[in-house]
């Protein structure tokens, strides 16, 4: 099987290759520049592996789901998910992105993983410890999903009505969210122009013109260049100070 991710920070990138350890399986970023097409023809079981924000699927795998829909009409899908708290249906709002009958879920499940928002007071990025203990929690998680799928146990996280409607009531605001990051990505003037944002952008959102950053109105809220930037100087859609950065697993 292959599995396909995307990672703001590294946390899906972590769950993505801890499973393709367990199961033998390829493992590639969305943002590879790879032939994901014959990449999806050549199996029939596709994985994919995602951070959730408000119980939606970030733009970038929108955008890459839709990019490859008749590819992916018939597959079977494996679908995680990574989460700060809980998201209710995170793994099976990918498949609203899907006419109906168009793919089969085979497997389903959320990792609660630490959180990459530096710049919100009341709820800061773990510390070494803290982040140990999510490691090894997913680590277990992830043995007894691949006991399930080797065992042809099949699990679907986030399929039942009560998540949905958690799910649903989650992602109201999303929207708001996602056109305020777009039209709110606020950079510092302590920023040096090291231009580090501008490489790591996963939108190619953030663009160095006329000496000046700025940026193309489209972002994935993925906070990369919230957690990268060496001056602390950029912000997305909430304008607190970035304190502690997280960078990644």
């Amino acid at each position: 099987m292959v599995m396909f991710y995307f990672s703001g920070t590294g946390n899906s990138k972590y769950i993505a290759e801890l499973f393709c350890q367990e199961m033998d399986g390829v493992c590639h970023s969305i943002e590879e520049d790879i032939d994901f097409e014959a990449l999806i023809d050549a199996n029939e079981v596709i994985g994919f592996c995602y951070p959730i924000y408000a119980s939606r699927v970030p733009r970038i795998m929108r955008n890459f789901a839709v990019r490859y829909m008749d590819q992916l009409k018939g597959k079977k899908l494996v679908i995680f998910c990574t989460q700060v708290l809980f998201s209710g249906d995170g793994a099976r709002v990918f498949t609203d992105l899907f006419p109906r009958d168009h793919i089969e879920v085979i497997y389903a499940e959320h990792f609660l993983m630490p959180t990459n928002v530096s710049n919100l007071l009341i709820w800061p990025v773990p510390g070494d410890q803290r982040i140990k203990k999510y490691i090894v929690r997913a680590q277990r998680k992830m043995q007894s999903v691949c006991r399930d799928i080797k065992g042809e146990k099949m699990k679907k996280r986030g399929f039942r009505i009560g998540s949905r409607m958690l799910g649903l009531i989650q992602g109201v605001g999303f929207p708001v969210l996602e056109k305020r990051a777009n039209q709110s990505l606020k950079i510092r003037s302590n920023c040096t122009n090291c231009q580090i944002c501008v490489e790591l952008c996963p939108m190619q959102n953030l663009i160095y013109e006329d000496g000046r950053m700025g940026h193309r109105h489209d972002c994935t809220i993925c906070y990369r260049c919230v957690n990268q930037c060496p001056q602390k100087a950029i912000t997305v859609g909430y304008h607190g100070k970035v304190r502690k950065q997280y960078r990644g697993i």
